[in-house]
């Protein structure tokens, strides 16, 4: 690894450090051993933004527990197809990271992933004849057969014992737990691919940020590089470039000029997270407990009790707490959302803020939530908390993709795109949630569509090596899901 790249010309040009960049960069090792491939971080390390655990859920998103993918409908019923598509896309970053490991390519699972069973938890008739709903809707399907539910008290303080100690009122109570949960340390396994990727002749360069994205008569891209430490500037060209670079996407596939990023924006939403400093508090609690989002409240700010390893190390968060800044990265600048705005779209920003007054809302009464309001809210999951046994973090930036409608001028979307231009030649990712938890299909995709005719023809066979159920729906063969969820729990050796 270095921090000031003399290569002049690559195969590939990977921008950003993150788990996107580093799927990436590890799938085309394997599929084209000969190309060259570069990977530009303009920080001082891997992982340090949205993949770093302390900026992220850290959660194995896979539907078991996270309410927003199956809201209930007018008539209160609940369709599970998101949550199973979700589960589905996780299975195969699952299957992906096994077979990293047993081909000996990254260390040991235990690493970056940990068995954390995950549950939801609803307080009140409404939300639990929800609940009910949704489990009853998710239970009869392959990828979440193993999930219980229950609202007995005794049974939730067995499974998550802090939400029911000092616990009073007689308000139903309901939740459902799935005990093969997980929580992934992203950022350790973003270390782990670029390690891979390094060890295989991959570049990995540091403290370089990449200033602009231009494309030359020859359909190659040059992207102009400068290093602030040094003061350095040069350039680097290649015919493929993959903007991973999590907040700082938008403002290069802006520059870049293809048509297919025109009328694209950004909304940055900051969090802040309680952080528990008590040792004896953190060993009582071994659970990611899921409860519903305010009115308004993006569903990456679905409050959670969540048990966390990172570095090996357990710990307990609750949070998150909504925030707003115009930074598009927690290392980014204040100008990047003003910066961000240009004549295309002008008119999909202002249609969303007019359209999610509920959003303007929650985050002004988040930003001028006490400390003491804040440990209030946290008592509704865990009634015995004291404020001195928690210290505030401020969590990473995540910047919702804010795209062109028709009826409203411009609509937020919550989740991850894949942008590419017409010839497959750039690709960029924008968004949040549930990203890192399926950075495998989401690679995968941009593959399908920037290199069409190779996916088809030629890695087909290695692809299906890496990712055995490759083009197949588990969800649909009962068999085929519990042989693979058993393979992949063993070989990924979940604790």
């Amino acid at each position: 690894m270095t921090f000031i790249s003399q290569t002049k010309e690559a195969d590939v040009v990977l921008i950003g450090g993150g788990i996107m960049s580093a799927t990436l960069g590890a799938m085309i090792r394997q599929l084209q051993p000969d190309w060259s491939i570069v990977l530009i971080e303009r920080l001082d390390g891997l992982g340090l933004e949205s993949s770093g655990p302390w900026n992220n859920a850290g959660t194995g998103h896979s539907a078991l527990c996270e309410l927003n993918y199956a809201p209930a409908a007018k008539d209160g019923s609940v369709n599970p197809a998101k949550s199973i598509s979700i589960n589905e896309q996780f299975q195969l970053s699952r299957q992906f990271w096994s077979h990293m490991i047993t081909a000996g390519h990254i260390a040991p699972a235990k690493n970056f992933i940990n068995t954390v069973p995950h549950m939801s938890f609803v307080i009140g008739d409404d939300h639990a004849n929800y609940l009910r709903t949704r489990f009853e809707a998710l239970k009869p399907n392959p990828l979440f057969s193993s999930m219980e539910y229950t609202e007995d008290p005794d049974q939730i303080a067995e499974w998550a014992p802090l939400i029911m100690k000092g616990r009073t009122g007689s308000q139903r109570l309901a939740a459902n737990r799935a005990a093969e949960g997980t929580d992934v340390d992203f950022g350790r396994l973003t270390q782990e691919l670029v390690g891979f990727l390094s060890a295989h002749d991959g570049e990995v360069t540091f403290g370089t940020e990449v200033t602009d994205v231009t494309r030359g008569a020859d359909k190659r891209w040059t992207l102009s590089l400068h290093h602030p430490a040094s003061g350095e500037r040069s350039e680097i060209t290649a015919p493929f470039v993959f903007v991973g670079a999590g907040g700082g996407a938008l403002h290069l596939l802006q520059r870049s000029g293809i048509p297919e990023g025109k009328g694209y924006g950004g909304f940055p939403v900051s969090g802040k997270f309680f952080r528990c400093t008590n040792e004896d508090i953190i060993a009582r609690h071994h659970a990611k407990v899921y409860g519903q989002a305010s009115v308004g409240a993006p569903p990456m700010s679905v409050p959670h009790l969540d048990t966390r390893f990172v570095g090996g190390k357990k710990a307990l968060m609750f949070g998150p707490y909504g925030g707003f800044s115009t930074n598009f990265l927690k290392a980014g600048s204040w100008l990047d959302l003003p910066g961000s705005i240009r004549p295309g779209n002008i008119v999909p920003m202002l249609g969303v803020g007019a359209h999610n007054l509920g959003l303007v809302k929650y985050l002004i009464g988040e930003i001028t939530k006490s400390r003491a309001a804040k440990v209030s809210a946290m008592q509704e999951y865990f009634p015995e908390a004291n404020g001195d046994d928690w210290e505030l973090i401020t969590a990473g930036q995540r910047v919702q993709v804010i795209k062109k409608d028709k009826k409203q001028g411009g609509i937020l979307q919550f989740g991850t795109e894949v942008i590419a231009s017409e010839d497959g030649s750039i690709s960029a990712l924008l968004g949040a949630s549930p990203g890192a938890s399926t950075a495998v299909p989401i690679m995968l995709e941009l593959l399908q569509r920037c290199f069409p005719r190779k996916f088809k023809l030629e890695w087909q066979d290695q692809l299906k090596a890496m990712i055995p159920t490759l083009g197949i729906a588990l969800n649909d063969h009962p068999d085929l899901a519990a042989e693979t969820l058993a393979r992949t729990a063993e070989t990924l050796t979940l604790n």
